[in-house]
């Protein structure tokens, strides 16, 4: 597990256990029923909220990685083809070479 995954890891269980903790903090609180219900329907509202925009924060990096990935990848790909080409080339200056010699 990378180091990125583990503090990922690591935050999931805070962000959960947090939500536990404000839960049963509600549910003692000294406080009706009825706003206890409320309070947790916002509660939940907003971790919902918050998880939805994290979510949407996780995807747009993710794109973006692979975007620059798929540039490296690219990158890669032209120096090895230039790389390639310039081999092809000294090889047939060499035939030629080779070829005005023996005649």
């Amino acid at each position: 597990m990378s180091d990125r995954e583990h503090g990922a890891s690591k935050f999931t269980f805070f962000l959960a256990g947090l939500g536990i903790g404000a839960v049963l903090a509600l549910l003692f609180a000294p406080r009706s029923g009825e706003e206890t219900r409320e309070l947790i329907g916002r509660k939940a509202s907003e971790g919902r909220e918050y998880v939805t925009a994290k979510g949407r924060e996780l995807r747009r990096d993710a794109e973006e990685l692979v975007d620059k990935a798929k540039d490296l990848v690219n990158q890669q790909k032209e120096q090895l083809s230039a790389a390639l080409e310039a081999g092809k080339q000294a090889y047939q200056e060499e035939k030629e070479k080779a070829k005005s010699r023996g005649a």
